[in-house]
């Protein structure tokens, strides 16, 4: 059945009328179609840019496709159609044309050093071994690799690089070959500086970034997805810390108050910023609105930034069409405009994913 959708659509702030054939959207009349919204205001569907729908909560991975959808589904009812999975010890391509599940941009396992990152989530490697293992992991996601850039080294007690720059940067050509995407997580100021400048497309987090490294990603057209919602913990994760590596404690307590500045310092520059929430492990999901007030009120974005930053912006940037003639039929729909007030954003009054109406 053709579906009609009639409202204000953003980013035009024009009323237009979209017709839903099946997963596509046009903008041609199409007689008999059931009119399912008249009035409101019309998004492209939100995007949550870091999540992992393959780790269940507290850290450990899922336990098959249904516990991925479950977790899917939790996004989905938020208004989240699309997601990237930004590491997952769980395979799931079944999952990539499923009705009921948001759009997936995928990398497959975390890339991650011996002994340095979260048990059982990524695939550990020694850095002889990293650009291949780069390879196989792009062929086990969609389109992205997620490398582990830095973690705490135990024996000097605070953050350190995975491996040598050189390495690192070895890693990110070898998926480059393959067409991949390269997203990093990183904390520490060291790392993140290396990983801008050997050409990584996404910094995860990038509580580290310097000046000159925000300048060098503008310049390059790097993304931030800055995670704020993530970041907040630190705080928590230094209490449990400073008993036993005070360094590392008092570093991510430092990391963590200037964030704020940082990312609307990324934002003032140019930098690409995008919607992530790190959801899974210890972060909940469904939580892409609450991410978004973050970058507006602690970072200074102002709502349609953010707006492009959670919806059509971030949409694009993974390759998924908006509401344009032949785009994807992903749709949220709201009473107010939530360009005036962001928080209208908790309150969808219509979803729709893949053409089917969800909400």
């Amino acid at each position: 059945m053709t579906l009609h959708v009639r409202g204000v659509v953003l980013p035009d702030d024009e009323v237009r009328d979209l017709w839903l054939i099946g997963d596509r959207v046009t903008l041609r009349p199409v007689p008999g179609a059931e009119t399912i919204v008249d009035g409101g205001f019309v998004l492209p569907g939100l995007v949550d840019a870091h999540c992992h729908i393959g780790i269940a909560r507290g850290g450990s991975p899922i336990g098959g496709l249904d516990e991925a959808r479950a977790l899917a589904a939790i996004d989905r009812d938020a208004g989240v159609l699309a997601i990237r999975d930004a590491g997952s010890p769980y395979p799931y391509p079944q999952l990539d044309d499923d009705p009921q599940v948001p759009r997936l941009a995928r990398a497959g396992r975390h890339v991650a050093p011996p002994r340095r990152y979260l048990r059982d989530i990524g695939v550990e490697v020694t850095a002889d071994q990293l650009p291949g293992e780069a390879a196989r992991q792009a062929a086990a996601g969609n389109g992205w690799v997620k490398l582990v850039g830095d973690w705490i080294d135990r024996d000097t007690g605070d953050l350190a690089p995975a491996w040598d720059p050189a390495d690192m940067a070895a890693a990110i050509k070898s998926a480059h070959e393959v067409g991949a995407r390269v997203a990093v997580h990183t904390f520490a100021e060291e790392s993140v500086a290396a990983l801008v400048r050997a050409g990584v497309d996404s910094v995860e987090h990038g509580t580290g970034l310097a000046d000159d490294d925000i300048a060098e990603m503008a310049r390059r057209g790097t993304a931030l997805v800055p995670t704020m919602i993530n970041i907040e913990t630190f705080g928590k994760i230094a209490a449990q810390a400073d008993g036993k590596f005070p360094e590392y404690a008092r570093h991510m307590r430092a990391l963590g108050d200037r964030f704020p500045d940082v990312v609307a310092a990324a934002h003032e520059a140019g930098v690409p910023i995008y919607v992530g929430t790190d959801a899974g492990g210890g972060i909940n999901h469904g939580l892409a609105v609450q991410e978004m007030l973050r970058l507006h009120e602690r970072a200074g974005m102002s709502a349609l930034d953010v707006l492009r930053a959670g919806s059509w912006g971030a949409r694009e940037w993974l390759g998924f069409p908006g509401l344009v003639e032949g785009g994807l039929a992903d749709l949220v729909v709201y009473d107010t405009d939530p360009r005036r007030d962001l928080r209208v954003l908790a309150a969808p009054r219509r979803i729709v994913l893949r053409g089917r109406v969800v909400v």
